[in-house]
């Protein structure tokens, strides 16, 4: 039976992207201040296409929070219903009406509370699906550069601890904001219109509160964008030391690693005290005032009371309001505090969203097909975007017949790795061209060429899943006997047998498998690909002697009648190879036979004996 196309269904297992990449940048971030209102209007544009929705839930909110404050109104009547029934008898006609009022206002607030909160948690749901689908979009089209100066770590913070700030502050302070400020201005009006002298007491001692917020809301957003960036860093670090544990455990470097984490975990304590402490002093200081105008309401409305102005049922609805009133101060005043947590994420965000992309390729129809395997470089050219100064590839040229092998040899740095990703266009030359079958690669999607080569790096890919899916990879069309008929040519079927459940074993970090054996793994996933040419990155460094016998045999077949490039270190494993370019300071310096290059007795003569004197 054929298989469909497998795909990953969890997070990789260990190795980098392809064709290697530098190490991340990362620096501890000093706090800086960044655009909070220009970070919060990139979220609004993104989710024009919900504004509607989300003002109508709004809307929901404030009309909620209007029929709240409508009730001390009509408490204050009930009061004077009591009040005036204690000297006579009690009018129980109207007090029940006021009471079906209250209960009506009551319920029908509730019921606006919990569709508001209905629909802000369902487009807040989808304003992160969105979010993380777009950061992985975003992904796929960044030029390898990014990711050489950028921790993989932090993108996932992004994803991740980024996204859930928006989407908490999303679902809990925009409708609590809308509703805190339609109650404050409520109240207002509602105080006002019961008793100017009482309102304008409460009023004055809030202001006290609302300039202390300013203050410290000035003063805080900087730490909020510094435990961000911070959380990202450390992030990064971890993933990158969980990943080479075993290295740093090899190398003892625990030590050093401890004190680099306590450093960026100390940075982030630091951001998210000073962010904390200064937001947590709203809550005290606006609790104070709140109960400041309390008492303040209660000596005046006395005073009034005995000069007889007001009726007793007034300091009642006006006690209550006090309260109503300090109380969306303080929602406002938590709300702040999570706008700017949203601020400094969505910054991040749309920071991550905003970086240059490869370039759009939709108009090239142009595609290589029925490829022979004739591979030309003209004269490349290549320097890194980031230090355009320094050139690694200097005038490269050389013609490659279908179906041959090269070997590129050098030394470390020579740019060997870095002619393979010009060829695959991870990266693009500055200067010449390279052709396939005579088509030069610029005219044509990059995922054209790239379909064209199958790829066997030195650091391994895996993602959890079993092994089938891992080996099927994305290729439709392979039927087990193919799939099992490239295992044995790599002599790892009996190992895949010998699992649990043989090729539906799922494989994860505590599956016992070697170095040598994940290598042979993505072997058989090149052998399955069946593409017409081939890149090989040292693909049997990590298996052992004898295995590597098993496994040149099967790469012999596996190049057989296909041009491939092996970037070689080993040099005893280039010795068949029809071609072989010896590399040094991004020039071809030698290039020709084993035997022919031996027999000069030059660069590559001196690396080849250079090998077996260490061995020896």
């Amino acid at each position: 039976m054929p298989e469909t196309n497998s795909r990953p269904t969890g997070r990789p297992m260990g190795g980098r992207g392809p064709m290697g990449g530098g190490p991340g940048g990362r620096g501890m971030s000093g706090g800086k201040a960044k655009d909070m209102k220009g970070a919060l209007l990139g979220l609004l544009k993104y989710i024009s296409n919900q504004t509607g929705i989300i003002i109508f839930a709004l809307v929901l909110a404030a009309a909620g929070a209007v029929l709240t404050i409508i009730g001390p109104n009509q408490l204050s009547r009930l009061t004077d219903y009591i009040y005036d029934g204690l000297t006579t008898s009690i009018d129980m006609d109207g007090v029940l009406s006021v009471a079906l009022l209250l209960l009506g206002l009551y319920l029908l607030s509730a019921i606006f509370s919990f569709l508001q909160h209905y629909i802000m948690q369902t487009v807040t749901q989808r304003t992160s699906k969105r979010l993380r689908g777009d950061i992985s979009t975003k992904i796929n089209r960044l030029p390898l550069k990014y990711f050489s100066g950028n921790a993989a770590g932090d993108v996932l913070s992004r994803m991740t601890n980024d996204v859930d700030m928006i989407g908490q502050a999303m679902s809990n302070s925009l409708s609590n904001l809308v509703t805190a400020i339609a109650q404050f201005i409520g109240c207002l009006i509602m105080m006002y219109y019961t008793n100017a002298i009482m309102a304008t007491t409460t009023v004055l001692a809030t202001i006290v509160g609302l300039i202390c917020m300013v203050v410290v809301m000035s003063h805080s957003q900087k730490y909020f964008t510094a435990r961000q960036e911070n959380l990202g860093i450390l992030d990064g670090y971890i993933e990158e030391m969980y990943t080479g544990h075993d290295v740093i455990r090899i190398l003892n470097a625990e030590d050093e690693v401890k004190d680099t984490f306590t450093s960026m975990n100390k940075a982030v304590k630091n951001a998210n005290f000073r962010s904390q402490f200064l937001s947590g002093l709203m809550q005290p200081i606006m609790t104070f005032i709140g109960n400041f105008s309390y008492v303040a309401v209660c000596v005046v409305g006395a005073a009034l009371i005995i000069d007889g102005q007001i009726s007793f049922g007034v300091i009642t609805a006006f006690l209550i309001y006090t309260r109503l009133f300090e109380s969306p101060l303080r929602q406002i005043s938590q709300a702040m505090t999570q706008v700017q947590s949203c601020a400094a994420a969505s910054e991040r965000v749309f920071e991550f969203l905003g970086e240059e992309e490869m370039d759009d390729e939709s108009d090239k129809t142009k595609k290589i097909e029925n490829v022979k395997g004739e591979v030309e470089f003209k004269n490349v050219k290549f320097a890194y975007p980031n230090a355009p100064e320094k050139e690694i590839i200097h005038n490269f040229s050389v013609k490659v017949k279908p179906g041959q092998k090269v070997a590129i040899v050098g030394p470390t740095g020579a740019g060997k790795t870095t002619m393979v990703n010009l060829l695959m266009r991870f990266f693009e030359p500055t200067g010449g061209d390279i052709l396939i079958d005579g088509v030069s690669t610029k005219d044509v999607p990059r995922s054209n060429v790239h379909n064209q080569f199958g790829m066997v790096l030195q650091d391994t890919w895996l993602f959890e899943g079993t092994v089938k899916e891992n080996l099927l990879y994305n290729t439709e069309g392979v039927s087990d006997e193919q799939m099992e008929a490239a295992c044995k040519a790599c002599g790892i079927h009996s190992f895949i047998k010998a699992l649990p459940n043989g090729y539906d074993s799922v494989l994860s970090d505590n599956t016992a498998i070697s170095a040598g054996q994940k290598q042979l793994l993505t072997i058989v996933r090149a052998m399955i690909q069946n593409s017409p040419m081939l890149i090989l990155d040292e693909a049997t460094s990590s298996v052992d002697t004898k295995t590597e016998m098993i496994t040149q045999q099967a790469m012999d077949k596996l190049t057989d009648k296909r041009t491939s490039f092996v970037i070689a270190h080993r040099l005893s494993t280039i010795k068949n190879a029809d071609i072989i370019l010896v590399m040094r300071n991004g020039d071809i310096v030698e290039q020709g036979t084993h035997d022919e290059l031996l027999a000069k007795g030059g660069f590559y003569a001196e690396l080849y004996n250079s090998q077996f004197e260490e061995v020896a």
